[in-house]
């Protein structure tokens, strides 16, 4: 037979003798498996890494995304969101933001915008508030309709954070509830600057809209609801999810919760 494929008696050995080794990369496979699963595939090559880093796994990244290849993981792909704007029906506030997505300190900057669900042709609407410190969700509301009691409730749960002192910037887009005098005044009164996205502008509120994304690729898809009742409860469960175990690389791989409560100068991965 190796004469009559023109194999030499050598390659046919070592690749026998290959194909008889154990996988020396079986226990990382099982290890990567196990965290993908974990988090019920919403981790990409980069987040299992740092994940594996964080259990003391010394491991290049090229490596992992090779293994998960191989093993058929692959992560969830994102979808667009609900817009909301119906054209100026109120006071316009500028951009203060100017994309700068980022924050010193938390209670410094906040986004905010709504977005929809749709359940067997009934639709929840979530409206969220998002600090730019450490991307926690500090404050969000749930409706079956997207009236202004939406984002009143959120917003009032969100001030309940703040400390005396603090003066955060609260961005969204135009959409007509940020628009309303009676949202401004809620504002005015406790002292958080107005800023709205330009016109037309999704870039402008980027950190919520990729929120928003993740959350639908990452719950909302890869699952079946068999009410607005229970996709409200699973929403309520993503976003503790999100906050608390959900690792960001941005934070040095912990999650929200863990980069705001960590000890000074934690080391970096």
């Amino acid at each position: 037979m190796l004469a009559l494929s023109g194999l030499a008696r050598s390659t046919f050995y070592y690749q026998q003798k290959a194909l008889s080794r154990p996988d020396r990369h079986g226990v990382l496979k099982e290890r990567i498996k196990s965290i993908f699963d974990t988090h019920k595939g919403r981790y990409g090559y980069r987040r299992v890494t740092a994940a594996l880093r964080g259990l003391g796994e010394t491991v290049n990244h090229k490596t992992v995304q090779r293994l998960m290849v191989e093993s058929g993981l692959k992560s969830k792909v994102r979808p667009k969101k609900y817009r909301s704007y119906r054209g100026e029906e109120g006071r316009v506030a500028p951009d203060l933001l100017k994309r700068q997505f980022t924050a010193e300190r938390a209670n410094q900057k906040w986004v905010t915008d709504v977005t929809e669900f749709n359940v067997a042709g009934e639709k929840l609407y979530l409206s969220p508030i998002m600090d730019l410190f450490n991307g926690e969700i500090i404050a969000f509301e749930t409706a079956r309709r997207p009236v202004f009691k939406l984002v009143e409730n959120m917003l009032t749960k969100a001030v309940s954070r703040l400390q005396d002192d603090d003066r955060p910037i609260l961005h969204s887009d135009q959409g007509w509830h940020y628009q309303m005098p009676a949202w401004q005044r809620m504002l005015q009164k406790r002292h958080i600057n107005q800023s709205m996205s330009r016109k037309g502008n999704c870039l402008d509120n980027a950190a919520i809209e990729s929120f928003f994304a993740i959350l639908k690729s990452e719950f909302f898809h890869p699952n079946d609801f068999d009410s607005v009742k229970s996709l409200q409860d699973g929403v309520a469960d993503y976003i503790n999810y999100y906050n608390h175990q959900r690792i960001k690389l941005k934070l040095k791989g912990l999650s929200p919760v863990q980069y705001r409560t960590q000890p000074l100068n934690l080391p970096s991965l």
